[in-house]
């Protein structure tokens, strides 16, 4: 397998090697190797001649688009970042992500642009909104008004050219810097695992804010396969490519297969160019899962993994999906990939467990993240001196291996395939003056996997409105953050420290529940 240096070294190889085969096709047109790396380049003349120099960030806000893509590899060329931002974040979120990043370009799709222009006053540090698509496109001229970048920025393993955010337990998201080194690492990794080569036609159907978007799509090229992107994953459009366009890899978050299985004549296409349907990310409900392994079978595989670790770090494989000697295996995350080590630890002291106890997952390898951008002290409560990620995941591991994860160590709600901390929905509603006391914790939900549920108790004399604290969320938060239903208490359980029991309140919807988060 070719091992480049840095992703502007991949870039030029497969333009060496196969100027003319297909790279990218999107919306009905496909760019070659060529005409890629030409494009490419040309963004990181333009991004210099706005400017930028090495450290730099950029950003985007757009559904799936190629040039997201682009500004990435861009920013690996030219010494740069590329802050990719999650577009279901609510306006004040999409402000303090695009203002922490520092961001001076902002690259926006054309469903985001009057958001923006309602922003534009709180963005202090970007000189440049460039829309993308539309009616009022930029992009393509701005890029053509520049000649191809002849040099490449002499990147450094641990340089960081793309940055990707998640939620923080204080309510704010960080921003995971993300290496060469750690995304060659785990692209070179997962090519292998997949068996994924040249003649390989990939699917990109996650939004690439996520790890599974522009990590998958990289995994791709590492592999030098052709990609098919979507701009969002419409179930329907996403079986109708995996036919038509004969894909041979792909992954899905379960919500996804979830809606895939009620499409309407779904099990008559063919599929048998699929070679690997990857899920994960989010919980996984038996009935979705076995609906789909009789939608998908022999090529479902389970996958997880974590933003700060470039993306996978463990596999259940196909082969344990349809071994029904093995049928407990279902419920674990499988073993480590190669080149990741897992360990079981005491959330405490940071001790080893035994084999079969339960504990805090922790992770080393090389695809590690750089760290969080900005935040030293929250990098070194997250890995340690010696390279181990915590990764906030409760769970055991068994004699053979395999990895179980049966909880989140802070309390995380993991729905269709986003992370949401709870603390970020309590702070919102704890600025309700109704409202004297809050939690919230995440219910099991047959489509989403878990959903965000708040318990509250009312301030003295107050009436509480549960539409009134609903739209009071939805003004205020994403979408998937919002809570799908709230609760009125008279007081929340608490141990003697004061600490609220989520347990408790968490017990009665998960009861007779194996609760799993992969």
């Amino acid at each position: 397998m070719f091992l480049p240096t840095d992703f502007s070294a991949l870039l030029a190889h497969w333009e060496a090697q196969r100027p003319d085969a297909a790279a990218v096709s999107f919306g009905g047109r496909t760019r070659s190797w060529r005409a890629l790396a030409d494009r490419v380049r040309r963004i990181a003349t333009a991004i210099r001649a706005a400017g930028l120099r090495p450290g730099d960030r950029v950003a985007v806000l757009d559904l799936n688009h190629p040039s997201c893509l682009e500004l990435t590899l861009a920013c690996a060329h030219a010494g740069t970042a590329n802050a990719v931002v999650n577009f279901r974040l609510a306006p004040p979120e999409i402000a303090y992500v695009v203002n922490d990043a520092k961001a001076r370009l902002l690259f926006v799709g054309p469903e985001f642009a009057g958001a923006v222009d309602k922003l534009r006053a709180q963005l202090p540090t970007v000189e440049r909104v460039i829309p993308i698509g539309g009616e009022a496109d930029a992009f393509e001229a701005w890029l053509a008004a520049h000649e191809p970048s002849a040099q490449a920025h002499p990147a450094r393993p641990d340089d960081c050219f793309l940055q990707l955010y998640t939620s923080g337990t204080t309510g704010f998201p960080k921003g995971a810097m993300l290496t060469h080194r750690g995304m060659l690492a785990h692209s070179r990794h997962m090519a292998a695992h997949e068996r994924m080569g040249p003649d390989a036609r990939v699917q990109v159907a996650m939004p690439l804010f996520h790890v599974g978007g522009t990590s998958y799509a990289l995994v791709a090229m590492l592999a030098g396969a052709h990609i098919h992107m979507m701009r969002t994953p419409d179930p329907a459009a996403a079986l109708a490519m995996l036919e038509a366009e004969r894909i041979t890899h792909t992954f899905y978050v379960p919500a996804l297969l979830a809606a895939m299985n009620q499409v309407p004549g779904a099990a008559a296409r063919d599929y048998a160019a699929l070679r690997s349907l990857l899920y994960g990310a989010s919980p996984m409900p038996l009935p979705v899962m076995r609906a789909s392994l009789r939608l998908f079978p022999g090529v479902m595989a389970q996958v997880y993994g974590m933003t700060e670790q470039c993306g996978v770090v463990s596999v259940l494989e196909a082969a344990d999906h349809a071994d029904p000697a093995v049928a407990h295996r279902l419920v674990s995350a499988g073993r480590p990939i190669a080149g990741c080590e897992i360990e079981v630890r005491e959330p405490g002291t940071g001790r080893p467990v035994p084999t079969g106890e339960a504990g805090e997952i922790w992770v080393r390898s090389e695809q590690l993240m750089g760290g969080y951008w900005g935040q030293p002290a929250a990098s070194a409560a997250v890995v340690s001196e010696d390279g181990w990620l915590r990764s906030g995941d409760g769970g055991h591991m068994d004699a053979d291996g395999y990895v179980y994860v049966t909880d989140r160590i802070k309390d995380m709600i993991i729905s269709g395939g986003e992370n949401i901390y709870p603390a970020e929905i309590e702070r919102v509603l704890a600025e309700h003056p109704a409202i004297q006391d809050v939690a919230v914790i995440g219910v099991p939900d047959e489509r989403w996997g878990e959903v965000p549920r708040a318990v509250v108790v009312a301030a003295n004399g107050a009436t509480l409105d549960t539409a009134d604290l609903l739209a009071w969320c939805r003004e205020r938060l994403a979408g998937f953050k919002c809570p799908k239903a709230i609760e009125l208490v008279a007081e929340l359980p608490r141990n003697p420290t004061g600490k609220v029991l989520k347990r408790v309140l968490r017990q009665p919807y998960w009861e007779g529940r194996e609760r799993r988060i992969v």
